[in-house]
């Protein structure tokens, strides 16, 4: 018995405040009066706040074209792996019929692209990316090797879908007159992606560093060679590249690819007049059912035109006010009810008094 006792004891907690619960602790007290008053505050702000972001939704210019079937003959060309090699354009015109003030960016949008597989996504090496390892593809299936052995790089199936179309914008400021609107290649990823996520092997010289390697399948360049004109936006940090590799999470997309250069006729943004697309058709949707289009858009301090936070805002507001409401219905019912109910208890007492 004695030994019995000893064991309990030594399985006791230490006597500390900590172990035997006894820490001062403060219990929250809130009055209906205080209830009431945060939740009809937070349904007033999500109210205001979801108008104001649909307003400002609403004020957003955007022209989309879809080109997929208007470059119908280039689609029907580029079904054929073996045209590969051929080049082929088309051009859309289309009309402003109001400037776009301000920024303008142009974007490239996929129907139908599922960049969100799971084998899709992990088709990649990180390592090859930060340009620790080029030759780390083990990862990238199946878009590892040549089959002369030789290391893609970039490898993966991400790299390899890369979008390639090339989209020109023209301002026709007459008849005889065609424009080509400057847009910018630059500044239009996220800074965690170009400065932490990607880097090249070397800072010049990118044909020897990345000798030894192969470009993907699908590229009709390497990647040391896709923007030849600017050093700083070649190789691993190519903007569109960094882009593409930023994958959807849903099948219908659209990614940013241009911005406008603000510049001559261009200043204020683009004016109002006669424009048009003319699109080199590299990028083939039709065999996946898909579609593409080209999207230019104004942006607000709340991003792009999307309608779903605004809503989403509303209707929390919304719901919070009727909460608010039917709870405050509650609790006069309940108070009544007590007063009622004390009412009756007094004039118990009196009867029997």
């Amino acid at each position: 018995m004695e030994r019995r006792s000893r064991h309990q004891l030594f399985r006791l907690p230490d006597i500390t405040a900590m172990k035997q619960q006894q820490l001062p602790a403060y219990q929250l007290h809130f009055s209906a009066t205080m209830v009431f008053s945060i939740f009809f505050a937070a349904g007033i702000f999500c109210l205001l706040m979801g108008i104001f972001l649909i307003l400002s939704a609403r004020s957003i210019q955007k022209v989309e074209i879809n080109y997929t079937k208007t470059c119908g003959n280039c689609a029907k060309l580029r079904e054929d792996a073996f045209n590969h090699g051929k080049i082929c354009t088309c051009s859309i015109p289309f009309v402003l019929a109001k400037s776009m003030q301000g920024n303008v960016f142009m974007y490239y949008k996929l129907y139908g692209f599922y960049q969100n597989l799971y084998r899709y996504i992990l088709s990649r090496s990180n390592s090859q990316l930060l340009s620790k390892d080029l030759k780390a593809v083990e990862d990238c299936a199946p878009f590892k090797m040549s089959h002369t052995e030789i290391p893609f790089a970039p490898c993966g199936a991400i790299a390899n879908s890369m979008f390639n179309d090339t989209i020109i914008l023209s301002y026709n400021l007459n008849s005889s007159i065609h424009i080509q609107v400057p847009m910018l290649k630059t500044g239009i990823t996220w800074r965690t992606d170009k400065y932490v996520k990607f880097k090249n092997p070397g800072a010049s010289n990118l044909t020897d560093k990345f000798a030894g390697t192969a470009k993907p399948p699908y590229w009709p360049k390497p990647v040391y060679e896709l923007d030849p004109d600017n050093p700083e936006n070649n190789g691993f940090l190519n903007d569109d590249f960094i882009v593409w590799m930023r994958t959807a999470a849903f099948p219908t997309f659209k990614k940013l690819y241009r911005r406008l250069h603000r510049i001559h006729y261009f200043i204020e943004g683009l004016p109002a007049g006669n424009y048009s697309f003319n699109i080199t058709y590299n990028f083939p949707v039709t065999k996946f059912q898909g579609e593409k289009s080209v999207v230019l858009s104004t942006l607000t301090w709340s991003g792009g035109s999307s309608l779903f936070l605004g809503l989403a805002y509303t209707v929390t507001g919304a719901m919070t006010w009727l909460a608010s409401f039917a709870m405050l219905a509650i609790h006069f019912m309940l108070k009544q009810r007590k007063a009622s109910t004390l009412q009756q208890q007094s004039k118990a007492l009196k009867g029997q008094s």
